[in-house]
């Protein structure tokens, strides 16, 4: 039985993710994220739109894991513009294509949990799923440990995904 689990890369990936801190003006994280003025390096923005953008999420299901998402804060999908509505949807397009180019996955996943009782873990900023999906890629470590192994640090993700989005 394995008593240790050793990933000496883990603390400077953990250590690298930044949670901005609420910027004036920015009702929720997403917007604080987008106001931040900090470099998409850092922040992982992937694509900025018009009126909405794609992030690697920064606690990913697996990497390459995507969100896309309005500039503003807005909760639900009825609220959203017409205008926003057409390049949300759009950019869901090029960030699976994007995902696909980059990973080469099986299959994909693209999702919204909308409100807190849906499972959503921002409710104030609804934001598009795009999760590449493997055949078995769901192992042990998530079952009983509540825990994900990825193999790359989000930088990592990150480059790939903007080298990979259609421009």
């Amino acid at each position: 039985m394995v008593e240790h689990l050793w990933a000496g890369w883990r603390m400077p990936y953990l250590s690298d993710i930044h949670t901005p801190t609420a910027v004036p003006g920015a009702a929720t994280l997403f917007e604080s994220i987008l106001a931040s003025g900090a470099p998409d390096e850092q922040t992982f923005i992937v694509w900025r739109g018009r009126t909405c953008f794609a992030l690697l999420n920064a606690y990913p299901y697996t990497s390459g894991h995507t969100m896309v998402l309005p500039n503003r804060g807005v909760a639900a999908l009825e609220d959203l513009t017409d205008d926003e509505h057409a390049e949300l949807w759009n950019a869901v397009r090029l960030g699976v294509g994007a995902v696909k180019a980059a990973y080469s996955p099986e299959g994909v996943n693209v999702g919204m949990n909308l409100g807190r009782g849906a499972g959503a873990g921002v409710p104030d900023h609804l934001h598009v799923h795009i999760v590449p999906r493997w055949a078995g890629d769901t192992n042990f470590m998530t079952a009983v440990a509540d825990t994900r192994v990825l193999p790359e640090a989000l930088v990592v993700s990150w480059r790939r995904l903007v080298d990979a989005w259609p421009s």
